[in-house]
């Protein structure tokens, strides 16, 4: 490791002022920023702990029926406390190990993006609502590749809130040794239709089966995906599955996420 500055802020604003500062860079679960810190791949001068901050902890219900969650929540808690979206806290309660899901934030899955986590395609199935500390952002619209989103610089993800399916499911190929998604599929169904949201899979970062969504708007059944085919172009391959291997598993993620909601 090497010398930095820590603050902990105890309000959004504060948090939001201290990030104003040349190299300041937030602090969520660690998770992912404290090994990256250890290999030196990245250096900020002061690191900005977002744990010390109430209002971006906890989860409720919106008056809209979302279940709204706090940017800082940990997975455990989501797992435990978002009993209203059962495919949401079933994705939470299998994230990680214990101590994953007891440090990593919400906000800090979002926020990095990585392209085999698991809650990109809770937030993009849902049609949820990223929360920041200057604006309300689209699931849609704020997944913008591998590790890319649209915040700005010095955003915060305040909290996150997700629309209510009828039914839904989170059906996920592990990777042993990660516990991260080989392939992941988030299935929800709404009145007006169904989302399906992919992760793990593609060099592109999580994204939506458009084919599968119409094919199960009008049928929700896992034999509705029989005529569908998912090409391996544009798939991530590596030593763990090739591309090919990887869009063989969206296909059967999704049918066995569906026959799971049903």
């Amino acid at each position: 490791m090497y010398e930095f500055e820590m603050t902990r802020p105890t309000t959004i604003a504060d948090a939001a002022k201290a990030l104003g500062d040349e190299d300041a860079q937030a602090l969520g679960g660690g998770q992912t920023l404290i090994p990256t810190l250890k290999q030196r791949l990245a250096m900020p001068s002061a690191l900005v702990s977002l744990g010390a901050i109430p209002e971006m902890k906890g989860v409720c219900m919106s008056d809209a029926g979302e279940v709204c969650v706090g940017g800082a929540t940990p997975h455990a808690v989501v797992a435990a406390e978002a009993t209203a979206y059962p495919g949401l806290a079933g994705l939470a309660a299998h994230i990680g190990d214990p101590a994953v899901r007891n440090r990593g934030t919400v906000g800090g899955s979002l926020a990095n993006n990585d392209p085999s986590a698991c809650y990109p395609a809770a937030a993009l199935a849902s049609g949820a609502t990223i929360v920041t500390n200057t604006r309300e952002i689209a699931a849609d619209d704020y997944f913008q590749g591998m590790f890319s989103t649209a915040l700005e610089d010095g955003e915060i993800i305040t909290e996150v809130r997700f629309p209510v399916p009828e039914v839904s499911h989170y059906e996920k190929f592990v990777q042993p040794a990660s516990r991260f998604a080989l392939v992941g599929v988030m299935v929800a169904k709404f009145a007006d239709g169904v989302r399906v949201a992919v992760t793990g899979a593609s060099e592109d970062g999580v994204y939506r089966w458009t084919e599968a969504e119409a094919a199960l708007s009008a049928s929700f059944s896992a034999d509705a995906l029989a005529d569908l085919a998912v090409s391996g172009d544009g798939m991530i391959s590596d030593l763990h599955g090739s591309g090919d291997y990887r869009a063989h598993l969206v296909k059967v993620m999704t049918g066995r996420a569906v026959a799971k909601a049903a």
